[in-house]
C-alpha cells in the first residue's frame, strides 16, 4: 500500500484489518489504535468491517443519502491528528468551544468532520484554491460557524 496515496481497496482493507486484529487480540500499532477508537465508536460500521470481500464490494452514493463508512472514519482519523498537533494553529480552541456547544464530543467530532469534508470537497471542484493559508482560513471559519450555532 501506498501510504501516501492509498487506493479506496487499500483503504477498505486497512480498516478491516484493524477491526479483525481487534477481534483476535493481536496488538495494534498507535495508527491502528487512533481508528480502532472511531471504529468502535461506530457498531453500525461493524459487521461490514467484520466481512472483507463485501466492504470491498459496496459503492457509496451520497446522492442516495448514504455514509461512506471509510471516509467517515477517515475524517475521524485526520481531525484527531490535527488535533493533536493543533494544526491548522487554533482547531484545538475551536474544537472545545464546538464541544462544549455541542455537548456531546462525538457531535462535535461530526460538526468539524463537515467543515473537513467540505474544504474538501471545494479544492476538488476548484472552488478553493489550494493555498495553506487560505484553505486553514476557509477551515478555521467553517469551525468558528459551528461553534457560534
Amino acid at each position: 500500500m501506498n501510504i501516501f496515496n492509498p487506493s479506496r481497496d487499500d483503504v477498505r482493507r486497512y480498516y478491516c484489518g484493524i477491526w479483525r486484529k481487534h477481534a483476535e487480540g493481536t496488538p495494534l500499532i498507535a495508527e491502528e489504535a487512533l481508528a480502532l477508537k472511531w471504529i468502535v465508536a461506530h457498531p453500525q460500521f461493524h459487521d461490514l468491517l467484520a466481512d472483507e470481500p463485501r466492504a470491498l464490494a459496496e459503492e457509496y452514493s451520497v446522492e442516495r443519502g448514504q455514509i461512506n463508512p471509510f471516509l467517515h472514519l477517515s475524517l475521524h482519523v485526520a481531525l484527531d491528528e490535527q488535533l493533536s498537533i493543533d494544526q491548522p494553529r487554533g482547531i484545538v480552541a475551536l474544537f472545545r468551544r464546538l464541544a462544549a456547544r455541542a455537548d456531546d464530543e462525538h457531535e462535535a467530532a461530526h460538526r468539524a468532520m463537515g467543515c473537513l469534508a467540505d474544504i474538501i470537497w471545494r479544492l476538488q471542484h476548484g472552488e478553493l484554491v489550494a493555498d495553506p493559508a487560505e484553505v486553514n482560513a476557509a477551515y478555521l471559519d467553517c469551525l468558528r460557524r459551528q461553534a457560534g450555532k
